[in-house]
């Protein structure tokens, strides 16, 4: 992905500095590591990202918590690669932009991964937006949620790429 961000740049197609990147879930752990493994995106936004692989084999429900098993390997006989492949274990080097979005009753992946994501933001003195939605789980489907979450996002992007979006 980040080949591909820079090969837009390289070829004029894409203007380095307005380059974003938002994903949910599994999309959101893509957004977490290509943060804290590059520099290319001006911005990201993660929904309900998987930040710390670990956490989802042992702080999530048992369906989920067996996915990684065929992908990765059997937790814990295979921690090593689940603490390698975890964005949070790389955080430190995180320096773009983040607003994360995060349902309190999520029980795929617990507010606590967003929470030690939004901890390292804090700590780091990054620019970002955390946003709780009560009553929430894992995918918002309450019209205010989804709303609030696209038009945030949007703002956050013009923030962060210099321009002024129109809601």
């Amino acid at each position: 992905m980040v080949s591909t961000v820079n090969y837009l740049v390289e070829t004029g197609v894409a203007a380095e500095g307005k380059i974003f990147i938002a994903g949910g879930s599994a999309g959101g752990f893509t957004v977490l590591n290509a943060l804290v493994h590059s520099n290319v995106f001006a911005a990201g936004a993660d929904f309900y990202g998987v930040a710390e692989l670990t956490m989802l084999a042992t702080d999530t429900h048992d369906f989920e918590s067996r996915y990684l098993d065929s992908m990765i390997g059997p937790y814990p006989q295979r921690k090593d690669l689940y603490l390698e492949r975890s964005p949070l274990t790389h955080a430190e080097k995180l320096n773009t932009p983040l607003i994360i979005f995060q349902g309190t009753e999520d029980k795929v992946v617990p507010p606590s991964q967003s929470e030690a994501f939004r901890d390292v933001c804090i700590r780091k003195g990054i620019t970002y937006k955390y946003f709780a939605f009560e009553g929430e789980g894992h995918g918002f489907v309450k019209s205010e949620s989804i709303i609030t979450s696209l038009e945030e996002s949007l703002l956050f992007f013009g923030n962060a790429g210099g321009f002024t979006p129109h809601l």
